[in-house]
C-alpha cells in the first residue's frame, strides 16, 4: 500500500469530481432525498425546502448494502422523520422504502408518484456529495421525463470528511467511479466522461486495497 498522504491525494481527487455539479434551478416540482447511510442527507433535503426548492420531499431507499445491518427502519422511512423533525410538513413528505440502489430510488419513486397522480417536470436529486455525478446520471437514464438536477451542499473533502475519510467510505468512492463506465455501458446510466488522471486515481486506490465495492 502506498503511502497515506498519496492515497489521501487520489481520494481528493476522486470525491471533487464525484461531487462536482452544477448548481440547481432556484425552483423545482421535486426534492428526491436518494437513501443512504449518511444521515446528513435528509438536512440537505430539509434545508432546501425551506429555501422554497420544491413543495415535496420524496424520501426513497429501502434498506442497503450499508445499512441493512444498522438502520432500525428503511433509509427513506428514516430521512422522512429527520425532515418532519426539522420543519418539514409531513403532507410536503412522501415516504418510498423499497428500492435497494440509486436506479431504483428513481423508479420505485417515478411509480410511487404516478400511483398517487401526481406528475413533475423537473427534481432536485440530494444525496452523499460524491454521489452527486452518479445521481445525475442514473436520473437522466431511469427518469428522462424529469429535468434533474443536483442540490447537495458543495462541500470540500476536509468539511465532509473532517477527521479523514474511514475506509469504506474511500471504497465506495472507488465503486461509484467504476460505475459511472460500468452502468452506462449496461444501459442503466446516462454516459458520462471520466476524465484520465480520475480514473487512474480510482485504480490505483483499488490497488491499495480500496476495491471492497468494485464490480468483478
Amino acid at each position: 500500500m502506498r503511502p497515506e498522504a498519496e492515497r489521501l491525494a487520489d481520494a481528493a481527487a476522486v470525491y471533487a469530481f464525484l461531487s462536482a455539479c452544477p448548481p440547481p434551478p432556484p425552483r423545482a416540482d421535486l426534492i428526491l432525498a436518494l437513501g443512504s447511510h449518511d444521515l446528513r442527507v435528509p438536512d440537505f433535503a430539509a434545508a432546501l425546502y425551506h429555501r422554497g426548492a420544491a413543495p415535496l420531499v420524496v424520501c426513497a431507499g429501502g434498506l442497503g448494502k450499508m445499512t441493512e445491518d444498522v438502520f432500525p427502519r428503511s433509509e427513506g422511512e428514516l430521512f422522512a422523520e429527520r425532515c418532519e423533525a426539522l420543519g418539514v410538513p409531513r403532507d410536503c413528505l412522501l415516504i418510498e422504502n423499497r428500492s435497494r440502489n440509486t436506479g431504483e430510488n428513481f423508479s420505485c419513486t417515478r411509480a410511487l408518484l404516478a400511483s398517487r397522480g401526481l406528475r413533475a417536470e423537473s427534481g432536485i436529486c440530494v444525496c452523499k456529495p460524491y454521489m452527486n455525478t452518479r445521481a445525475l446520471a442514473t436520473g437522466r437514464k431511469q427518469w428522462p421525463e424529469i429535468c434533474w438536477s443536483v442540490g447537495t451542499p458543495a462541500l470540500r473533502f476536509e468539511e465532509y470528511f473532517p477527521g479523514g475519510p474511514p475506509a469504506a467510505e474511500i471504497a465506495l468512492m472507488v465503486g461509484d467511479l467504476q460505475r459511472l463506465r460500468v452502468y452506462a455501458e449496461q444501459g442503466f446510466q446516462a454516459p458520462t466522461a471520466v476524465p484520465q488522471e480520475i480514473w487512474q486515481a480510482g485504480q490505483r486506490l483499488a490497488a491499495d486495497g480500496y476495491d471492497s465495492y468494485v464490480i468483478r
